[in-house]
């Protein structure tokens, strides 16, 4: 999360079972820019940045897939900015709920209309209105704090193509070091 001059602080990016957040690149000794927050439930792994800055030293192999990921997250930003710069409210609200159900490998996206807006950059009443849209075209239902995925290419159809191309850039600089999925 990243805060703004009006004390908001909003998501700018989105991290998964595929990642890595703090310490990447930076061997933990300078103040981090942004906020990271943990949105939704899972495994994960946490470390004291010193013991994987000794590991990295000890294995070019290590610091060497820890800088491909750097790559990665910051295309991912990059493509960000760009997408926030061009892309409807609309087109943007379907790819964060089509990449968070990725992310989070579930249908039921444990996401509310307010943290959906943060990730958008905009308050709640839009998102509930581009919401509405989609509950109409039956391309998803909402739960208590949650959307339920009903139509995944339907709502692929409504988003831009901006998580698609990060996933291509992720897929080719990390080629070889992930299972894949079939």
């Amino acid at each position: 999360m990243v805060a703004i001059d009006d004390g908001r602080e909003l998501d700018a990016v989105l991290i998964g079972r595929e990642g890595a957040a703090g310490g990447i690149i930076n061997h933990g000794s300078l103040p981090a820019f942004s906020r990271i927050t943990v949105r939704f439930p899972g495994p994960f792994v946490r470390l004291p940045v010193a013991r994987l800055e000794a590991a990295k030293g000890r294995s070019r192999a290590l610091a060497g897939l820890f800088a491909r990921y750097a790559d990665c997250l910051l295309a991912q930003i990059i493509q960000s900015a760009a997408c926030n710069a061009t892309h409807s409210i609309e087109q943007r609200a379907a790819k964060w709920i089509i990449a968070t159900a990725e992310r989070t490998d579930r249908n039921q996206v444990p996401l509310t209309h307010e943290q959906l807006g943060m990730f958008l950059g905009v308050g709640r009443s839009y998102v509930s209105r581009v919401i509405q849209k989609f509950k109409a075209a039956r391309l998803v239902e909402t739960r208590r704090k949650a959307f339920l995925v009903m139509n995944a290419e339907g709502l692929q159809a409504k988003a831009c193509l901006c998580d698609a191309v990060s996933k291509r850039h992720f897929d080719e600089v990390m080629d070889g070091l992930y299972p894949k999925e079939d």
